[in-house]
């Protein structure tokens, strides 16, 4: 039981809560469901309920979040959702892909003073003078003025998850290749695609190699447990 005179805290209690739907509110859901349709985004669904309700959803290309437009689904005022980030793993290549699919977008910046998502308040031309992740950006927006801003990420911050390039993939499990490796002989009887996930599942979630190997080899043996 905790003292209720106690200073500290509670003990926070991690829950799984996946960020899986924004909601971009636009004037004309077909002009804007083709506009996101012209920069590549997937249509998920579109569903309707008579003239006063409609509800398209889009994804973009690798991206595990979607986003919502609508009529009578929201009351924000259209164009109002401004700097909503897009990561890509090479700002210069994507800007000038999008302008070749006709998308009117910003030159490459970064931030003289830190990061604002109204206006262009701060911006200096050219990307990160150092070259680091999370600070080249460029920015374009919708019919409506819906705002997004491209932000370049090579390398992820502990705890951010992993790329889903190629390069980074290969890396990753030749990391699992390689503690598994380590840990099947001692091991029980298991299926290796078992002790792969569990491992893949604890570095996107911020592990080191070792302790995503530990991660794996408690799941294996939990599992194990459960069997018998």
């Amino acid at each position: 039981m905790r003292d209720e005179h106690s200073t500290q805290p509670p003990t926070a209690v991690a829950v799984d809560l996946k960020l899986e739907v924004v909601v971009i509110p636009v004037s004309d859901v077909d002009r804007a469901k083709r506009f996101y349709e012209s920069l590549g985004w997937r249509v998920d669904a579109d569903f309707a309920n008579g003239k006063d309700w409609r509800v398209v959803q889009m994804t973009p290309p690798g991206s595990q979040c979607s986003i919502m437009l609508g009529k009578g689904l929201t009351t924000a005022v259209p164009g109002s959702v401004h700097g909503t980030f897009l990561v890509v793993d090479d700002v210069e290549a994507a800007r000038a892909r999008l302008i070749g699919q006709g998308v009117g977008v910003s030159e490459v910046f970064h931030f003289a003073d830190g990061l604002q998502v109204d206006g262009t308040k701060g911006r200096v031309s050219g990307p990160d003078p150092k070259g680091q992740s999370y600070s080249s950006w460029a920015s374009f927006s919708d019919p409506d003025g819906n705002t997004w801003m491209l932000q370049e990420v090579k390398t992820r911050l502990p705890g951010r998850g992993l790329g889903r390039d190629v390069a980074t993939l290969t890396k990753l499990l030749q990391e699992a290749e390689k503690h598994h490796g380590a840990y099947e002989p001692t091991a029980p009887k298991h299926h290796w695609s078992g002790w792969y996930s569990a491992f893949i599942v604890a570095r996107e979630r911020g592990k080191t190699p070792e302790e995503a190997a530990k991660d794996a080899a408690l799941s294996i043996e939990g599992a194990r447990v459960a069997k018998d």
